[in-house]
């Protein structure tokens, strides 16, 4: 039986060197303002995992109001989770994601955002599927205010 979960997360864009995006770090004018890295696309991705497994969702397992996670790195979050899933008797069938962000421009980066977010689900890279769009300008993303991530899990029992 294969089960689909969906994730969605957002963060505030401060003034800083750089914004963590599928685990990698991409020079710019902005970061991401958030508890840990604010990696908003593992976060997504997690939570689509979760609910895939009716197991929750981020905050039950990583809460932004413990000390301990503070500038953590999302991917340990990322594989904590897939360990967890596993436990469980299930595994990852494939992940597709779109990453909302109006700049930087962060084309370029997929394939090694793929390849970051395979490793640390312990899958091919030809079961991540990342996307990037923007909203033309539109809104709190548009005006890089802000960014999302959206992301859609299918997962299967282990046999």
């Amino acid at each position: 039986m294969v089960k689909m979960g969906i994730g969605y997360d957002i963060h505030p864009l401060k003034k800083g060197s750089h914004l963590v995006v599928g685990g990698t770090k991409i020079s710019g004018e902005f970061s991401s303002d958030g508890h840990s890295d604010g990696d908003a696309l593992i976060h997504a991705i997690i939570d689509a995992i979760l609910g895939a497994t009716n197991l929750g969702d981020i905050g039950q397992f990583f809460p932004s109001d413990e000390k301990k996670w503070k500038e953590m790195d999302s991917t340990h979050f990322l594989s904590t989770t897939i360990k967890k899933v596993r436990s469980v008797g299930y595994k990852l069938e494939h992940v597709d994601t779109v990453v909302i962000l109006q700049k930087p421009e962060i084309r370029q980066f997929i394939p090694e955002m793929q390849l970051k977010l395979a490793q640390t689900l312990q899958t091919n890279k030809e079961n991540i599927s990342v996307k990037a769009t923007t909203t033309d300008y539109l809104g709190f993303i548009g005006t890089s205010e802000g960014w999302g991530a959206l992301a859609i899990a299918s997962l299967s029992k282990l046999e």
